[in-house]
C-alpha cells in the first residue's frame, strides 16, 4: 500500500490541523458525515423538484380543468339569460323575469367558482364581471320600459346596448378556456423539463456522493492504516535496541496519544537500559554512570535541580556487630525508603540512585527537596531501630572498636543527607555538584542524628 507522502493530492490532510485534533471516531464520524451530506443534498434536490412538479400538477388538475369547466357552463347561463331576456320582451310574463334572474345568480356562481380557482391574473374576470352587472341594470331598465308601455324603447335597448354587452360577455368568455389551455401547455413543457432536469441531478449527485463518500473512507483508512505501520515499524527498530528511533506522528488523536505513550516508553527503556548496565546488583538502583548522565543532561538543559547526596552514619557498626546479612537489609530498606519518596514527594522525573555501599543519590526539583529529605529521615530513624537488638536498642548504642582499633560507642544509624541546587550558583559539571555535596555531607555528619543541610552559598 502506498504511503500517504505518496499521494500528493491528499497527503497534506493528514497533517491538516483540524483533521489532526479530530478523534479517531471524529475522523470516522467525519466520513459519515460526508455522506449523510450528500445524501441529504441528493434527497433535497429531488423532493424540491417533485414538489415543483406537483405543484404544476395540481394547477393543472385545480385550475385549467375546473376553470374550462367552469367557463362553458358561463356561456350556458348567458344564452339561458339571454333567451328569457327576449321571451320576457315578446311575452311580458313575470315568470320569465324571475327565471332570468335565477340564470343570473348561476352565473355570478360559476364566476366565483372560476376566481376560486386561483388563476385569475391572465383572465378578465374582473370586466366580465362588470359587463354581467350592466347586462343586469339594462335589464331592469328594459323591464321598467315595458311595464310603462314603452315598447319600442325596450325593444331598441335590447336590440342595441343589451345585445352589445352580450356579445362582449361571450368574447371574453370564449377566450378563457383557449387561455388555460396555453397555460395547461405551458406547464407540461415545465413539468417536463424538470423531471429531465431532476433525473440529471439525482445520476450526478449520486455519483458524486458514491465518489465522496468512497474517498472518506479511503482517506480514513490511509491515515489510520499509514499510522498503525509507522508505530509497527517504531515498535520493531525499539524491539532491536535501536531507543532512538521515533516514529514522528504529529496526530493528536487516539494514535497520537499511543505515539506519544510509546515515546515515553522508549525512552524510559533507553533510561532503564542505560541504568541496567551500571545498576546495583543488591537495590537494583542505577550506579554512577547512569547518576552522571542524569545530572549533566539537566545541568545542559538547565533546569532547576537539587542533587541529595545521602550517607548512613554509624553503618559500620551495624555491619560489623550482625553481619553483613543485616547489613544488606540496611541497604535495601534505605534504598526502598529514598525511592518510594521520591516518587510520593518528588516529580515524575526524579532520578534515585546507588552510589555504592551505604551511599545513595537522589535527584529532585528545588520546591520538592524540603519534603523529599523531611520524608527521607521520618522513614529512615523508624527503620534503623528495627535492625538492632533489643538490648542495642535500649541503650541506644553498639559498643565497637572504631576503624584505627580504638574501642567506643557506636549510636543507633542516622542518615545525612547534603543538598546542593544551581538556584544561587551554577555549575557546569556533575563533579562539581558532587565536591559540593561530599564537603556539605561532612559538615551535616557532625551533628550526631538525622538531617538534612542546604548548600545556600552563592557562585
Amino acid at each position: 500500500m502506498m504511503e500517504p507522502s505518496q499521494w500528493s493530492g491528499i497527503a497534506w490532510l493528514f497533517d491538516w490541523k483540524p483533521f489532526s485534533r479530530l478523534t479517531i471516531a471524529g475522523k470516522i464520524l467525519v466520513g459519515y458525515a460526508v455522506l449523510v451530506v450528500l445524501t441529504v443534498t441528493v434527497f433535497s434536490s429531488v423532493l424540491i423538484n417533485l414538489s415543483k412538479i406537483n405543484a404544476l400538477s395540481r394547477s393543472i388538475v385545480t385550475v385549467n380543468i375546473p376553470g374550462a369547466t367552469a367557463a362553458g357552463r358561463l356561456i350556458e347561463t348567458l344564452l339561458a339569460q339571454n333567451t328569457y331576456e327576449k321571451r320576457y320582451l315578446i311575452l311580458r310574463r313575470q315568470d320569465l323575469s324571475h327565471l332570468y334572474w335565477e340564470r343570473a345568480k348561476e352565473f355570478n356562481a360559476n364566476l366565483e367558482e372560476l376566481k376560486r380557482t386561483g388563476q385569475t391574473s391572465d383572465l378578465p374576470l374582473e370586466t366580465i364581471e362588470k359587463l354581467h352587472a350592466r347586462y343586469g341594470d339594462l335589464y331592469l331598465e328594459m323591464t321598467a320600459y315595458v311595464r310603462k308601455g314603452k315598447i319600442t324603447a325596450a325593444e331598441e335597448l335590447s336590440n342595441g346596448d343589451m345585445s352589445d354587452v352580450v356579445e362582449r360577455l361571450f368574447e371574453l368568455i370564449r377566450s378563457i378556456p383557449p387561455r388555460l389551455r396555453a397555460s395547461r401547455d405551458e406547464q407540461m413543457r415545465t413539468i417536463d423539463s424538470s423531471t429531465r432536469s431532476t433525473l440529471r441531478t439525482t445520476i450526478v449527485l449520486c455519483t458524486l456522493s458514491t465518489v465522496f463518500s468512497i474517498l472518506a473512507s479511503l482517506l480514513v483508512t490511509l491515515y489510520i492504516a499509514s499510522s498503525l505501520r509507522k508505530l509497527k515499524t517504531a515498535a520493531g527498530h525499539v524491539a532491536e535496541g535501536d531507543f532512538d528511533y521515533a516514529s514522528h506522528l504529529h496526530a493528536e488523536d487516539e494514535i497520537g496519544d499511543l505515539d506519544r505513550a510509546f515515546d515515553t516508553m522508549r525512552m524510559r527503556l533507553k533510561k532503564l537500559e542505560e541504568m541496567y548496565r551500571d545498576a546495583s546488583p543488591l537495590t537494583r538502583l542505577p550506579g554512577g554512570i547512569a547518576i552522571e548522565q542524569d545530572i549533566q543532561r539537566r545541568l545542559d538543559s538547565k533546569q532547576p535541580i537539587a542533587l541529595c547526596v545521602m550517607d548512613i552514619d554509624n553503618f559500620k557498626s551495624v555491619n560489623d556487630r550482625y553481619g553483613y546479612t543485616v547489613g544488606n537489609d540496611v541497604i535495601v530498606e534505605t534504598a526502598r525508603i529514598i525511592d518510594l519518596a521520591a516518587k510520593t514527594f518528588g516529580t515524575p522525573s526524579d532520578f534515585v540512585g546507588h552510589i555504592g555501599g551505604d551511599d545513595f543519590v537522589a535527584v529532585t526539583s528545588p520546591e520538592c527537596m524540603n519534603r523529599l529529605c523531611d520524608e527521607i529521615i521520618a522513614q529512615f530513624d523508624r527503620m534503623a531501630p528495627q535492625h538492632y537488638s533489643d538490648l542495642d536498642r535500649q541503650n541506644a548504642y553498639i559498643s565497637g572498636k572504631s576503624r584505627q582499633g580504638v574501642e567506643m560507642r557506636f549510636p543507633i544509624m542516622t542518615i545525612s543527607i547534603a543538598v546542593v541546587t544551581n538556584l544561587q550558583r551554577s555549575f557546569s559539571s556533575p563533579l562539581e555538584m558532587s565536591a559540593v555535596a561530599i564537603e556539605l555531607k561532612e559538615y551535616a555528619k557532625s551533628f550526631q542524628r538525622s538531617l538534612y543541610v542546604v548548600d545556600k552559598r552563592r557562585s
